[in-house]
């Protein structure tokens, strides 16, 4: 089974950018879609971005034009990169892959915006 690894996650005021990277135990190529979820304590988690093995893209409304996720299968790692951050960004987020028979979540990485 591969194993999801979140990195880069912080604490970053209010406008600026924060990169999440998300690493693969192995190869990515596995995984037909690939994602970034978050979750407010309290609240169920929510999808903030995935892209399929196509290289096809989605984004909530919530966060599409200021956040971005790639993937680089040479290094088994997908990123999110997240510009114009608000307090209502703050949350843990977590990478998701689904082979298309199921899917997993890392533990995830805390992202913190202040005003």
């Amino acid at each position: 089974q591969v194993q999801l690894v979140e990195s880069g996650g912080g604490l970053v005021q209010a406008g600026g950018s924060l990169r999440l990277s998300c690493a693969a135990s192995g190869s990515i190529s596995i995984f037909d879609h690939m994602a970034w979820y978050r979750q407010v304590p309290g609240q169920q988690r929510e999808l903030v971005a995935s892209i399929t093995s196509g290289g096809r893209t989605y984004y909530s409304d919530s966060v599409r034009g200021r956040f971005t996720i790639s993937r680089d299968i040479d290094k088994n790692t997908v990123a999110l990169q997240m510009d114009s951050l608000n307090v209502g960004d703050t949350a843990v987020y977590y990478c998701y892959g689904d082979t298309g028979y199921g899917g997993d979540y890392g533990r995830g990485t805390q992202v913190t915006v202040f005003s």
